[in-house]
């Protein structure tokens, strides 16, 4: 059986809400944002919004959904966490957004979507580095919440003091920070 591909007409709509949703939250930041003004920006209709999400924090889930895809496919059987690379990275060339959305000023929702979905990347791909049948000395939930609030951490410190720290120089640091502590909780 063949996946059927997506109406484009669909997609585009979305994409432009997404569009929408990122240009306002840059404006006034995601807490002040409201579905009038996303519509507005999109010069859409308030039933094609609802026809396509619940409410702006569906629409925000599903740009997040989006970006775990994107992170997820840089995971690397050879280094632990490697997605951190391409989410500083992505972040380097969205500063704006990033400050937006990671920053310490950004909304308690945004906030809580993106921890959950870097909870669900550290906790894959931790846990795909379980040896087989060997107990942790550290609970691997715990493992996961600390690998998790440290990156969410020094993101929101190097998108709020404007450092000039590349993407590569904030990913070696936060390596550094976490790796060891990793390595040590799973037991190698």
């Amino acid at each position: 059986m063949t996946a059927t591909r997506p109406d484009r007409r669909v997609e585009r709509t979305q994409r432009t809400l997404h569009a929408a949703l990122i240009a306002e939250i840059l404006v006034k930041g995601y807490d002040a944002v409201t579905v009038q003004d996303i519509i507005d920006r999109a010069d859409v209709g308030r039933s094609t919004f609802y026809s396509h999400f619940a409410d702006k924090d569906a629409l925000l889930v599903s740009g997040i959904g989006n970006l775990r895809g994107f992170l997820a496919s840089h995971r690397d059987p050879d280094r632990s966490l490697a997605f951190t690379t391409a989410m500083f990275a992505h972040v380097e060339g969205h500063r704006d957004l990033g400050r937006a959305t990671f920053g310490r000023k950004s909304g308690a929702a945004v906030q809580e979507h993106m921890a959950r979905m870097f909870t669900a990347l550290v906790k894959d791909d931790l846990a795909a580095r379980v040896p087989p049948r060997r107990a942790l000395p550290i609970p691997l939930d715990a493992l996961v919440e600390y690998v998790v609030g440290a990156f969410m951490a020094l993101l929101a410190w190097w998108l709020d003091h404007r450092t000039r720290l590349s993407a590569a120089a904030i990913d070696a640091h936060f390596r550094a920070l976490v790796m060891p502590g990793v390595e040590a909780a799973l037991g190698r």
